[in-house]
């Protein structure tokens, strides 16, 4: 980029709502989203400035644009949050004011009027998305309409920007009406003179997210899916731009912004089918988007990101359709969901975009998958060597192999010390207990798919971890067996309550009476059932316990 390219300067806000830009919002930009704590912030930003000598100016931070030299035209790639909620300032100062010159002064900036004798009409200063613009150039931009707008219900709103244009000019509304007129107009004052902002343009959409990239700009920061969504919407044919900006959107919107953001990574995995080694905004162009741009962007779109888009909301919400063994499908995604990590979420997402009619495959498949899951965890392999496993059983899967894969195979040392994790104080390892007792609920109530609500999960021990000298643990307990046993998994229990650490120690029949059972006399957990049934809790039941609880999840995943 060369220095003629590139226009920066600061500027007070009349300068620019002004003729000199028409500010535009693309399509494919993220909707507006600020919530009313941002907009309250700025307002009160903008009070404690008030307070300080005239001459000292108040920055508000920077925008970028995509500008052609001096025509107005300019695509917003960052600041949108900013000039919207100033647009809603300024159009709530121009509706309160009893000047009416300063009502005048403040429509101007956010209405650029028409001129007879040039054959103009007026138009907005700003021009949101093609989902928002009608509605913020109606109830904001044209003057006498805020009451109307902040009375509007939630049904008569299509979109959540509309919702947050209604809140955050409702919460300013509200905050400036306390305000005297001469504390209005002073601030309006202050927006006109030295109200200052950073006004950075460059002639094309690369160079201004390069610039973007690199600046500590104030407001709702970008995510890589919105860059990506700039590069991709970007490659498409204009006149095919603002329907998959829709189509994106949607996708977003469905899935909520955590998770579509998340799903790039997982999409790079797929494609990838190597660990990440650098940032997502570095590997994801150069293992995926280079593919598809910039002469099959609308394929990407179509044939991958909505599709796993499809997927991840299957993955993330267990809710895969169809009859029958569908069930299956989502029993063996909501045991996955309940592992420590996401790592597997890229395999199980490949499976049901590739193969989301054969639900008989997508069981086997999944099932293979959580056995491989679930060893990792026991065994506790960190992140790196987990990931890598994933990225060879892609690879594998990519080859055809299918559920022949050899990596969810595992290796007689594996398999002997994911066994060995289940005989040891399994307790201890806090991420992997609850999984494990509620795998083994789900057996030994058996029944698939058994779901817990619970609001609170706990587990629990029998056999206390610090009974009392003159208890009965310590009578039918030696030292030696009770370090032995206190922690292993034959000795825990799930209860849907909070622990107590007073019934913790009761002896066991008073604990099995007051502490294991809920209101009506039994217990949520079959697990905790099981145990009721026992007269004495001793350690020749304990061991009975212990090798039974490790032999149904040896069966079950075959170690």
């Amino acid at each position: 980029m060369t220095m003629k390219q590139l226009m920066a300067g600061e500027l007070p806000l009349r300068k620019i709502f002004c003729s000199d830009y028409d500010f535009a919002i693309p399509d494919y930009q993220r909707p507006y989203a600020w919530q009313s704590e941002q907009a309250l912030q700025l307002l009160d930003d903008l009070d404690d400035a008030l307070g300080r000598d005239e001459d000292d100016p108040y920055f508000l931070g920077s925008v970028v644009l995509v500008k052609q030299g001096d025509t107005p035209a300019a695509q917003v790639i960052d600041g949108q949050q900013r000039l919207t909620t100033l647009t809603i300032l300024l159009s709530i100062l121009r509706d309160l004011t009893e000047n009416t010159q300063l009502s005048a002064e403040l429509k101007e900036l956010v209405e650029e009027p028409g001129r007879i004798m040039d054959g103009t009409r007026a138009k907005p200063r700003l021009r949101l998305r093609k989902r928002d613009a009608d509605f913020f150039a109606k109830y904001v931009q044209t003057a006498g309409n805020l009451d109307a707008l902040v009375e509007l219900p939630d049904h008569a709103l299509g979109t959540d920007a509309q919702r947050a244009i209604r809140d955050n000019t409702r919460a300013l509304r509200n905050r400036l009406l306390d305000w005297p007129e001469t504390k209005r107009q002073a601030l309006a004052t202050m927006l006109g003179q030295r109200t200052l902002l950073v006004v950075v343009s460059t002639p094309d959409l690369a160079s201004a997210h390069r610039i973007f990239s690199v600046m500590n700009a104030r407001g709702l920061d970008l995510s890589p899916a919105d860059i990506f969504k700039a590069d991709v919407i970007g490659a498409v044919p204009p006149e095919r731009q603002a329907d998959y900006a829709d189509k994106w959107e949607d996708a977003e919107q469905d899935l909520g912004r955590d998770t579509f953001a998340a799903l790039f990574l997982d999409i790079r995995m797929i494609f990838a089918r190597e660990r990440a080694r650098r940032e997502l905004l570095k590997e994801f162009p150069t293992q995926v988007l280079r593919e598809y741009l910039p002469s099959k962007a609308t394929v990407f779109v179509d044939d991958v990101l909505l599709p796993y888009a499809d997927a991840i909301e299957h993955v993330v919400n267990q809710d895969f359709p169809g009859p029958g063994a569908a069930a299956e499908v989502n029993n063996w995604l909501r045991r996955l969901a309940m592992l420590d990590n996401n790592d597997w979420r890229a395999p199980a997402l490949w499976a049901l975009r590739h193969h989301r009619e054969d639900v008989a495959f997508l069981v086997a498949y999944l099932q293979r998958l959580e056995r491989l899951a679930a060893s990792m965890l026991l065994r506790r392999v960190y992140a790196t060597p987990r990931a890598q496993r994933y990225a060879d059983l892609l690879k594998s899967l990519d080859r055809g192999t299918g559920l022949d894969a050899a990596e969810f195979d595992l290796t007689d040392a594996e398999r002997a010390a994911t066994r060995t994790k289940l005989e040891e104080d399994i307790y201890l390892v806090q991420p992997v207990r609850k999984y494990v007792l509620l795998r083994l609920d789900e057996l030994l109530a058996k029944t698939p798919g058994v779901s817990y609500d619970h609001k609170l999960i706990t587990v629990e021990h029998i056999l206390p971890q610090n009974p009392a000298p003159d208890s009965e643990w310590s009578t039918a307990f030696t030292e030696d067996e009770r370090t032995l046993w206190t922690h292993k998994l034959g000795n825990l229990v799930l209860l849907n309550r909070a622990k107590n650490s007073e019934a913790q120690n009761y002896d066991f029949v008073t604990k099995k009476a007051k502490y294991f059972t809920g209101k009506n006399g039994v217990s949520t957990f079959a697990l905790t059932s099981q145990v009721l049934g026992s007269e004495a809790w001793t350690p020749e039941v304990l061991q009975a316990r212990q090798e039974r609880l490790v032999g149904l999840l040896a069966t079950e995943w075959n170690f």
